[in-house]
């Protein structure tokens, strides 16, 4: 459940489903893995969802060895069995890959988000983040009426400038084809570090000219959904060629995907950064703990675990812009009632 509604160009989220699957062998060493979905953009989000589930659980012996292969329609859930498989070979269930972020010594960096709304709200969201020591905000954007996108904006830019705070735009495919262009022109103005996503996905000679003409660089987000194969990866990015992707383990299908995606953006010299799909603690542990190993100097999207009246109870913690992990904290477990 959602503290505040989340508003997005495809409507507003009040709460989103999440699954724990959890894995143990006969020694009693087990893993927990997050299946977590955002209604109409995940592509696990399908009426036989908990029927796979259910047939991942029962017949997991099935799966162990090629589950990537297998579970590539549904990276979601790909996502929580690679996790729960990697809790298996580890000492702890919860702490997956070692590094200065895990000792405590080095936290990271992330920016704040900042949900659409009325302009007064996002305003008074917009001063809170701040207040609590955010210098990088990432606001959704093409919600709201766009000159009224362009009034906030110059609000912000009045009172903050860009050596005193980083803006983020994240259209989530809201602007036309037609029109993308002249909004990017008119919101260049404000000194933004990227937008993502700017038109939907699919439309590649649309994306590829807007990326040559752009005054913001351009980060594509929801183009790399359901693109698996390493040769289709390359295809994208060479033929696009974007300045950023964002990384959503929870919807590209786990941190091996995750990592191909990275290896191929560095031989094109396109920089990245990772980006939490609004899951509960368990799926923000993997991605921070899998970030961390990468020492990106960019910020990255970890906030939004805080975003929830009901999320597990975990050692991740916020200070100010900084996200650490307290190795004395101590895990709340979903399966309790077993």
């Amino acid at each position: 459940m959602f503290k505040e509604a989340g508003g997005t160009s495809r409507g507003v989220l009040n709460t989103k489903p999440s699954w724990f699957i959890k894995i143990q062998n006969n020694h009693g060493i087990f893993g927990i893995g997050e299946c977590s979905i955002i209604p109409g953009l995940s592509m696990d989000d399908r009426p036989d969802l908990d029927e796979i589930i259910a047939d991942v659980c029962i017949n997991i012996n099935d799966y162990v060895l090629d589950y990537h292969q297998q579970l590539k329609d549904v990276p979601a859930l790909r996502f929580a069995v690679e996790t729960a498989m990697k809790g298996l070979e580890m000492e702890h269930p919860y702490e997956l890959y070692p590094s200065q972020f895990m000792n405590g010594t080095e936290p990271i960096v992330i920016n704040g988000l900042i949900w659409m709304g009325e302009a007064e709200t996002m305003l008074k969201r917009i001063d809170e983040k701040l207040q609590q020591g955010f210098s990088c905000l990432k606001l959704k954007v093409g919600a709201i009426d766009f000159n009224e996108e362009l009034s906030l904006l110059r609000h912000i830019r009045n009172r903050y400038s860009e050596k005193d705070l980083e803006l983020r735009l994240d259209a989530n495919g809201a602007f036309a084809p037609e029109e993308a262009l002249f909004k990017l022109k008119a919101l260049s103005s404000f000194k933004i570090h990227s937008i993502e996503q700017p038109i939907k996905a699919g439309q590649y000679e649309d994306m590829y000219q807007l990326c040559r003409k752009t005054p913001i660089p351009i980060a594509l987000d929801e183009e790399l959904i359901g693109v698996n194969d390493m040769s289709a990866k390359e295809e994208l990015l060479r033929v696009i060629t974007p300045q950023y992707i964002i990384l959503k383990p929870s919807l590209l299908g786990g941190v091996m995907a995750s990592d191909e995606w990275i290896s191929i953006a560095d031989e094109l010299n396109i920089d990245w950064w990772a980006t939490s799909a609004l899951e509960a603690n368990i799926g923000l542990n993997t991605i921070a703990q899998w970030v961390a190993t990468k020492y990106s100097s960019l910020r990255q999207g970890l906030g939004t675990g805080q975003v929830f009246t009901n999320n597990l109870r975990s050692p991740l913690y916020l200070k100010g812009q900084e996200l650490y992990y307290d190795l004395h904290g101590e895990w709340e477990n979903p399966f309790e009632a077993e």
